[in-house]
């Protein structure tokens, strides 16, 4: 019998497309979907992006590139991240690649060997492709659990406790996907005190939110003092540029850079050609576009967070950043008689319209943290208010039955 490896078979996945895939099909049998469960800005890229491909394309950019990127995107990006995280970074630093997820996978890879035992520290709830790239590629993974209590950020003595001889890999969101919660300096200071007691203890920073912080300057713990050197700083033009389907991510630091750029030689080679020059010109262009999107997405943030806290059963933290949002649906799903949330994100989907994603799909609940489920904000203030409209009916017509 030909038979599939376990590793494959057991990979996780990003669930929000297997929802994706279940709304589509929904919709082209007729249904009415208002839909939350996708985190892809609902504006169009950008004309002069588009245009600067055109070009790229017509003078015959075409074909490989060096494995790390063009020269002038690298340059442009050490320069970008020079000045918002108050750093200073070399272009030879810099690595780009098709899309900031593959950078997960390259860092485990070149921080851990397979089947040693080495741990991975990684956000529960959080970024699903976390811990299927750290069981894939033979590490061990080690939840931390965001706390509402401390506004889904860590209780650092349970990091503390968890930080081992084995650990190699800690890994940071911030803004954080599924909560919208964002790292204050004083907290990444002191996740830092922590890491820097361990030599052999790297950080990977998950920054492709970085422009979404409604509140308050970005902070990156690359930008405290001794943390540069272990930091893997991973950003992209995906969410700021309404950029998801050109896949264009990118990453630095000075040590891994050679390593990183050794595993898209051996994956990829390299980025699509064209598509850098887009990201470039998304960089070192006018960023009057990019800036309209994010105050509409602090707009959005606001008026979905009151509303929700308007429905009975449903209870909602502000979220600093990213576009999503992270309410708690325990008495809602009691109103209904809902076993858990993902039963009540079902019935939403198929009985009221509304695509939304629960928190199974983020990684496993953490115990006392009651059910929640993610809305992705990045839809228009229409939607939402109408999603908002049907989830008050749907829970008032069940309450009711």
């Amino acid at each position: 019998m030909l038979e599939i490896s376990e590793r494959t078979r057991s990979l996780g996945t990003e669930n929000a497309f297997v929802v994706l895939k279940e709304v589509n099909e929904l919709i082209s049998k007729g249904k009415d979907i208002v839909n939350f469960c996708i985190g892809q800005p609902d504006f169009d890229t950008p004309e002069y992006i588009k245009q600067a491909a055109i070009k790229a394309i017509k003078d015959g950019k075409t074909g490989y590139t060096a494995s790390p990127g063009i020269p002038e995107l690298r340059e442009a990006v050490a320069k970008y991240l020079s000045e918002t995280r108050k750093i200073s970074v070399n272009p030879d630093s810099v690595v780009v690649s098709n899309g900031a997820k593959p950078f997960i996978g390259y860092t485990i890879l070149c921080v851990t060997d397979y089947g040693k035992g080495d741990e991975v520290l990684y956000p529960n709830p959080g970024f699903p492709i976390y811990e299927s790239q750290i069981v894939a590629n033979g590490a061990k993974p080690v939840p931390l659990p965001l706390l509402e209590s401390k506004g889904y950020s860590f209780d650092l003595e349970y990091l503390k406790s968890k930080i081992s001889k084995k650990t190699r890999l800690l890994i940071l969101n911030s803004p954080h996907n599924p909560t919208g919660a964002v790292l204050d300096r004083k907290t990444l200071k002191a996740i830092s005190d922590i890491v820097q007691e361990y030599e052999n203890l790297w950080v990977f920073s998950d920054e492709v939110y970085s422009r979404m912080v409604h509140d308050f300057g970005f902070e990156s713990i690359a930008s405290l003092p001794g943390m540069q050197e272990r930091t893997i700083i991973v950003d992209g033009v995906s969410k700021t540029y309404a950029m998801t389907g050109w896949r264009i991510g990118y990453a630095s630091n000075e040590k891994l850079s050679p390593y990183l750029a050794r595993w898209v030689t051996n994956t990829d080679s390299c980025a699509a050609h064209p598509n850098q020059y887009a990201a470039l010109a998304a960089l070192t262009g006018p960023q009057d576009e990019s800036n309209k999107m994010m105050l509409s997405f602090k707009r959005r943030r606001d008026i979905i967070v009151d509303e929700l806290n308007k429905i009975e059963g449903i209870k909602c933290l502000r979220p600093g950043g990213a576009f999503y949002v992270w309410p708690k649906v325990t008495e809602a799903c009691e109103l209904v008689k809902a076993k858990d949330s993902e039963e009540f994100r079902k019935r939403l989907l198929h009985d009221s319209g509304v695509a939304v994603l629960s928190d199974i799909h983020f990684g496993h609940r953490n115990k006392g943290e009651g059910e929640h489920i993610r809305f992705s904000y990045a839809t228009s203030e229409i939607n939402i208010r109408e999603g908002i409209r049907r989830i008050k009916q749907f829970i008032e017509v069940n309450k009711k039955n």
